[in-house]
């Protein structure tokens, strides 16, 4: 399955910080077999990430769009906004899981505004923004997520609970 990574970050985006997420979502996702086929850093623009999240679903560029920062509550964090608009159904388990998860660590995990959706095929899941957190939850939630893209893209096998 391919994915699509995407980091929302201002001073990411102008150069003034490494982006350390992003590799960490590639290292993950590539080592559990899926094929990463974007790497994007954006700046906190919600319309650009809107549009760019639209783009990568409606042409079926990607099964799996994961994004990494702006899901805090600076006054520039946008990414659950951004996803919000693009998805056509929304999958609240997945943050609700990701949240959960995250409090056995940290108690800020609640401050997390996560999101996630599908749109057409593709499935749309904001990550947090530091490496740590990254690690975390998609550890977590990775092979669970395989299960719903199989499902989405209609080749599941066996829908039974485990």
């Amino acid at each position: 399955m391919r994915v699509a990574i995407i980091t929302s970050s201002d001073s990411g985006y102008r150069g003034e910080r490494e982006d350390l997420s992003g590799p960490v979502i590639a290292q993950l996702v590539e080592a559990a077999g899926y094929e990463v086929v974007a790497r994007l850093l954006l700046p906190d623009e919600e319309q650009l990430l809107a549009e760019t999240m639209a783009h990568l679903a409606d042409q079926q560029e990607a099964d799996l769009i994961l994004t990494t920062g702006g899901t805090g509550f600076s006054k520039r964090d946008c990414m659950p906004e951004a996803t919000l608009t693009v998805a056509e159904r929304l999958v609240p388990g997945i943050p609700e899981a990701m949240r959960a998860y995250s409090l056995q660590f940290t108690k800020r995990a609640m401050l997390s505004r996560a999101a996630a959706g599908i749109r057409k095929e593709t499935l749309i899941v904001n990550l947090p923004g530091s490496p740590k957190a990254v690690r975390e939850c998609l550890e977590y939630i990775l092979p669970e997520i395989g299960h719903g893209l199989e499902i989405l893209m209609g080749t599941a096998q066996n829908c039974a609970r485990k």
